[in-house]
């Protein structure tokens, strides 16, 4: 078995075991130590890994971590586990002691499911406060297991990891910046961008008016490049399929009114491409915290659902287009209610990015 297949087979053991682990030592046992062992290393060999693992923190003694993976008699990588319910977020200063007192050059905390690798890339031998890898075993993607062959024992070497896990640190952080200033430009964004196209003085209200306008194409922009990869993709897959010979003359396909890209035959269900684009601005948002082929759409007579999972249960948000003069995007809470917006135009859609991005992240948790 390679590896992707070996890393694709425990986060389905994940999916499968999770709900079922009652305690840290389940967790460790039936998600963390599969996990080890697909990176190469015997978890029954104290030559290669040693549980509880003694890092004495100043004039603590005996304080220890719970794995210490090893070469040549030195720790090159410490595991911190926690209960796969638990937020990591609570226990990052734990594994940053540990960190310190040990010549091992990187650090995992995990519950199982999650898993942030940490190192020391701003001060020498003192962890970052963040890591410079998040992996997600219910959500991972192909680069990301890219990383993690890089910890295996077979291709564990400390220069090429640092040197990668600075350029991932910090395109992260670059990404975080990046969302935030497209779903709401910062007013230094969008005088760098007027000077640019504009030789007057910069008022605050020209600011203001290049604020909309620079929002506004973002949205078209990321938009276009969705809809050019849907498109590119359709294409590919309509060039996959086999020619079907047959002696009977094509139907003639209905013609649709401008802006329509799908008619029911009883002509009660229509979609328009603005609910199109609507649907991939949705898509633009969430692209970074979910693979975005879990989000689909469906048309109803005075709706376009957006969903997660394709599931009527996990509504993500609406698109109320019917009308010609006043449209809505309305977005859901954890309780599911149902709370309608009024946009002037489809940039708008930005401005419910976080309402948009939490429910999926709270349908994420939920199955964790």
């Amino acid at each position: 078995m390679d590896f992707k297949d070996a890393i694709k087979q425990i986060s389905e053991r994940v999916e499968k075991l999770k709900d079922g682990l009652k305690t840290e030592e389940a967790t460790k046992t039936a998600l963390i130590m599969p996990f080890i062992q697909a990176l190469g290393y015997d978890v029954f060999n104290p030559l290669e890994v040693i549980p509880e693992y003694v890092c004495d923190i100043g004039t603590k003694k005996g304080e220890k971590i719970d794995y210490a993976i090893m070469k040549d008699n030195v720790p090159i990588l410490l595991i911190e586990c926690k209960h796969y319910s638990e937020d990591l977020t609570l226990h990052d200063n734990q594994l940053l002691r540990y960190f310190h007192v040990s010549p091992a050059k990187f650090g995992i905390l995990t519950n199982g499911i999650i898993y942030r690798f940490y190192t020391d890339l701003e001060t020498a031998n003192k962890m970052d406060e963040k890591p410079f890898l998040v992996v997600d075993m219910l959500d991972i993607r192909n680069n990301q297991i890219d990383e993690l062959k890089k910890f295996h024992k077979t291709y564990f070497d400390i220069d090429s990891i640092l040197s990668s896990a600075s350029e991932l640190k910090y395109t992260s952080e670059l990404k975080n910046i990046l969302i935030k200033e497209f779903a709401n430009p910062s007013a230094e964004l969008v005088r760098l961008l007027t000077k640019q196209v504009y030789d007057g003085i910069i008022t605050s209200k020209l600011l203001e008016q290049f604020t909309v306008l620079v929002r506004k194409t973002i949205a078209n922009h990321i938009n276009d490049v969705i809809s050019d990869r849907l498109k590119n993709a359709i294409e590919r897959h309509e060039d996959e399929q086999p020619e079907e010979k047959t002696d009977e003359k094509p139907e003639s396909k209905k013609e649709l009114p401008d802006g329509v890209v799908y008619m029911s035959d009883d002509g009660t269900i229509v979609t328009t491409q603005e609910e199109i684009d609507g649907f991939n601005i949705v898509r633009a948002i969430l692209y970074d915290i979910v693979d975005i082929e879990r989000i689909v759409y469906r048309d109803a007579q005075t709706y376009f659902a957006i969903l997660f999972d394709d599931n009527n249960r996990k509504p993500i948000c609406r698109l109320y287009f019917n009308s010609q003069t006043i449209k809505y995007v309305s977005v859901f809470d954890s309780a599911k209610k149902e709370i309608k917006n009024k946009i002037d135009s489809l940039a708008d859609i930005y401005k419910y990015s976080k309402e948009i991005r939490d429910i999926v992240t709270f349908y994420l948790d939920a199955k964790k």
